[in-house]
């Protein structure tokens, strides 16, 4: 769970559009030029290959470029996924254990790369518009190199903000995440994207 949790953040990064009537692609674009914070609540399902539910869960996510992000889960259970730009710490309470990882390491060539737009996005990523059923304008993002934790990635926009996104991989696993009462550059204080372990608990580096 701490796996999936990880690069479905990571695959989040900063992913958020700011723009006028445009296609997806071109509101996607638009969005590395005019986001620079970003803050929502999120619903993210996990579904097996057969459609069976394997997670559900909530919380409240923030988001700084170039490389600062927290998520917060909060139901049905407290977890913490904080990225500071050297790091990424990931805090479980009840396992009172702190997994930890450079950012390098964490981000690599994948996911992260993708909403990093740019050349490097561009070189590692095929994007491109596509039809769903729906309201949505949606686009398509399908790696051009292995082992980045998803096969696909499919983006929603409904007038100046990404309203949902699709991620499936190998094993036929779909993460489906709706995101609410987004704040397109609201002020966030320094103190987010920092995190300092609790005293009693576990520090696992990776």
């Amino acid at each position: 769970m701490k796996v999936i949790m990880t690069r479905l953040l990571l695959t989040l990064f900063f992913l958020f559009a700011q723009t006028a009537s445009a296609t997806g692609l071109e509101r996607m674009k638009e969005y590395f030029q005019n986001i620079q914070t970003a803050q929502a609540n999120f619903h993210q399902v996990v579904t097996d290959k057969q459609g069976h539910k394997t997670q559900d869960v909530t919380g409240i996510m923030h988001l700084q470029k170039p490389s600062k992000f927290r998520w917060d889960y909060d139901k049905p259970f407290v977890q913490i996924i904080v990225g500071d730009g050297e790091k990424v710490w990931l805090y479980d309470p009840d396992l009172s254990q702190v997994t930890v990882r450079s950012f390098s390491k964490a981000v690599g060539s994948g996911p992260a790369a993708l909403l990093a737009g740019g050349k490097e996005m561009e070189r590692l990523f095929a994007i491109k518009d596509t039809s769903r059923k729906g309201v949505l304008e949606w686009v398509l993002a399908v790696p051009k190199v292995k082992e980045t934790g998803f096969e696909r990635a499919f983006l929603g926009f409904k007038d100046d903000a990404l309203m949902e996104m699709e991620l499936h991989d190998s094993f036929g696993n779909r993460t489906a995440i709706v995101f609410t009462n987004v704040q397109k550059n609201p002020k966030i204080s320094a103190e987010i994207f920092k995190f300092t372990p609790p005293a009693d608990a576990d520090v696992l580096s990776q």
